[in-house]
């Protein structure tokens, strides 16, 4: 049976792809105010202004492509079993062949309707009001916004738990409650961290990479080969 790896990934990961990060100095946020394009008062006091912000983002998304960092996280499926759990909203693992990702803030090219959250649906270009499900409510962006609950953070939970091989990479770890699976691991898991500026994290099973996503995965590759 193969080892499982368990890969959390953050913003810093898709940086390197060019997708703007949200907390860096000229991140998304930048003439925003956050509660205006991510929370559900946002949505209902301008719903124009929120879609406009989603749909820019998803042009943009158009216009990168996955990394060395998301495809050597695919190349690890053929030793491998590989589960990455990501923080991004973006498909770049997906482009890069990854088979099994799960997305914890939503996703940038799904929308969902606002009648019903479980109605979610395929979407690529822009999301205007006045695009509405079959039964006539609005569709909203598939994101996870702030005050909002994660619903898949308990299935992010049994897969860390299950893990073999934990690796982080490209994230602050202070955002909560993606920086808690690192708790749900069982005690003997080896973890690789891999950033640039890493947190402080109080786990002596932690292995920091101080490096960028793509080069701290060609370190893991030789690691893990």
């Amino acid at each position: 049976m193969k080892k499982h790896v368990v890969v959390l990934t953050g913003a810093g990961i898709s940086a390197e792809s060019g997708v703007k990060t949200f907390r860096d100095h000229d991140g998304l946020w930048e003439g925003h105010d956050v509660m205006q394009v991510a929370s559900p008062d946002g949505f209902r006091n301008n719903p124009e202004l929120v879609l406009d912000f989603y749909n820019q983002r998803r042009r943009q998304l158009k216009t990168v492509e996955s990394n060395q960092a998301h495809k050597d996280l695919a190349k690890l499926e053929t030793d491998y079993k590989v589960t990455i759990i990501t923080q991004n909203v973006d498909d770049l693992h997906e482009r890069a062949g990854s088979s099994d990702v799960l997305h914890l803030h939503g996703e940038l090219l799904k929308v969902r309707s606002t009648g019903n959250p479980n109605n979610i649906k395929d979407w690529t270009e822009d999301l205007n009001l006045g695009d509405t499900c079959e039964k006539g409510h609005q569709l909203r962006p598939h994101i996870v916004w702030f005050g909002e609950d994660v619903p898949m953070i308990d299935i992010a939970v049994k897969v860390c738990y299950a893990a073999d091989i934990l690796v982080i990479i490209g994230t602050s770890m202070q955002v909560y409650p993606a920086a808690g699976l690192i708790n749900y691991v069982q005690p003997d898991t080896t973890i690789y961290y891999i950033d640039p500026k890493p947190a402080v994290v109080n786990n002596t099973n932690i292995k920091v990479i101080a490096k960028t996503a793509t080069a701290g995965m060609r370190d893991m590759l030789d690691i893990l080969s």
